[in-house]
């Protein structure tokens, strides 16, 4: 881990409205943790801290909770909070987030720190179409007004970057997110004894994961089951599609887990079967530890799986293709793929752009 001394960008703020789970909110914490143990001093301004990732809130840490897990309360309080606690630079975690950050530079104004927003999810959205298609196209396009600098996981969604924002590329960087790291005695209770596909994420209409049921139902091997970790609006209609395909024994949705490794560890098969995606990060911890992956081409996904030795790409609505591909894998002979190693240290690359961009606007 870099060791740093007087940097210029000493203190850092990140921000979040709650801890009750996702990927976003859980790599901010792992940033916040790495960057307070390089040397700068971390604040969180969190709307609620209730939720399973209050678990993981790094050692030292300063933490401002607000109160209220709402959007517009965090928006509304954040430039107040960044005006009282005066951090040198703003981390904007997700897309979700940047509303907020917007918020911020306008009330702020020129005494607004430098803002740097993560991409974490796909700036092509193939839900959208018409008018809200139009109008989150020119929302993108005002980004470049209000960050100071925006960071993609992979170089694909840079280039979706450039191009969707129509940000200079100079104001872009590549940064993975950090490698995944599980937690000791970490376990999920509860998962089946027989062979196992597993996909993990939000049960949000954006994952689609009435796909992978409906796979498991067309599977020849009638022993193979399914774990979804994640809880989301669409449970009681995955629910309602298991039982009307009589997977009641065969499906099984525990819920949000706060360490879903040893899972995917012990899975055949990890299957993501998303209309879109940023760089998702349950794909990498699958490659982590050898676990192949099906997946759906969504996002970055061609991107994190670079060989026919680590999974399969298929069509978003090519259920045959899916069905294909996980026989395929689940075959008498596949070989799983040996575990991808961690890169560079995104943590240090982080830092060292918020101190180019603080120093630059000293």
């Amino acid at each position: 881990m870099l060791q740093r001394t007087q940097p210029a960008a000493a203190h850092l703020l990140g921000f979040a409205q709650s801890l009750r789970g996702g990927g976003v909110e859980r790599v901010l914490l792992r940033l916040a943790g790495d960057w307070q143990a390089a040397g700068s001093r971390m604040t969180l301004v969190i709307g609620s801290c209730e939720g399973p990732l209050a678990a993981e809130l790094p050692p030292g840490v300063a933490v401002r909770e607000i109160g209220d897990a709402g959007y517009g309360v965090l928006r509304a309080r954040l430039p107040g909070l960044v005006r009282e606690i005066g951090p040198d630079a703003i981390f904007c975690p997700g897309n979700h987030y940047t509303g907020i950050a917007a918020w911020c530079r306008l009330r702020l104004g020129q005494a607004c720190p430098p803002i740097v927003a993560k991409v974490s999810n796909a700036l092509v959205r193939p839900d959208m179409g018409g008018l809200e298609a139009w109008g989150y196209r020119r929302w993108l396009r005002l980004h470049p007004r209000f960050l100071d600098a925006v960071v993609a996981m992979t170089p694909g969604m840079a280039a979706e970057a450039v191009r969707e924002m129509r940000i200079d590329p100079a104001r872009v960087r590549v940064i993975a997110n950090p490698a995944p790291r599980a937690r000791a005695g970490a376990s999920v209770e509860g998962m089946p004894a027989a062979r196992y596909l597993i996909g993990v994420g939000r049960l949000e209409p954006q994952k689609r994961w009435e796909r992978a049921i409906a796979a498991l139902a067309r599977l020849a091997d009638r022993d193979v089951r399914l774990v979804i970790l994640g809880e989301g609006s669409q449970r009681g209609a995955l629910e309602a599609q298991v039982a009307a395909l009589g997977l009641g024994e065969r499906v099984l949705l525990p819920g949000y887990a706060a360490d879903p490794l040893p899972a995917i560890a012990g899975a055949a098969l990890v299957v993501l079967t998303s209309d879109f995606e940023g760089v998702p990060g349950v794909v990498r911890e699958a490659l982590s530890v050898g676990t192949p992956v099906v997946a759906t081409d969504a996002g970055a996904v061609r991107e994190l799986i670079a060989s026919p030795a680590q999974g399969t790409v298929v069509a978003r609505e090519d259920g045959d293709a899916l069905v294909a591909a996980i026989e395929a894998w689940l075959a008498p002979g596949a070989v799983r793929p040996a575990p991808v190693e961690a890169g560079d240290d995104p943590a240090a690359a982080y830092l060292a752009l918020f101190e180019s961009l603080v120093q630059r606007s000293r």
